[in-house]
């Protein structure tokens, strides 16, 4: 599980150093390889491969002509790129997607359960005041038990 918020730095060759609690977390329980990608451009998605392995196999369930499934995976697949940790724990963000996200100097790396979202700080915090938690976020979570 990856939770809570570290931050990085993206450096002159356009790779992110995972931060410690995160790296850890991958290597032991899912080792070295990783997919990055992104649905918008505007973030870093980074998956641990087995994760990513899982949701290709749901998505192979899916009909191939599915629109919802195209448009994902046009998507993800215009962005993504194959990754591996190197052994001081960075990878390589792809050009496409740095230029895109606007990678560079210090970013936030927040762990979303099973997968670890990139994002240029300032880029961030504008996406927090422009999508506010609001009562409805609330009461759709509460129906989880969360």
């Amino acid at each position: 599980m990856f939770r809570g918020n570290a931050p990085a730095r993206i450096d002159e060759k356009g790779r992110i150093k995972v931060p410690n609690a995160f790296r850890a977390s991958i290597e032991s329980k899912y080792g070295r390889e990783l997919f990055l990608t992104s649905l918008t451009g505007e973030y870093v998605r980074i998956y641990p491969m087995p994760v990513w392995l899982e949701l290709e196999q749901k998505l192979a369930q899916m009909p191939s002509t599915n629109p919802s499934k195209l448009r994902f995976l046009d998507r993800v697949n215009y962005f993504g790129q194959l990754g591996e940790l190197d052994t001081q724990g960075r990878v390589l963000i792809p050009l496409r997607l740095r230029e895109a996200a606007t990678m560079s100097g210090d970013v936030d790396v927040l762990g979303q359960v099973t997968y670890l979202d990139v994002w240029n700080h300032d880029r961030f915090l504008t996406k927090l005041q422009r999508e506010p938690y609001t009562d409805d976020d609330a009461r759709a979570l509460s129906e989880f038990g969360i």
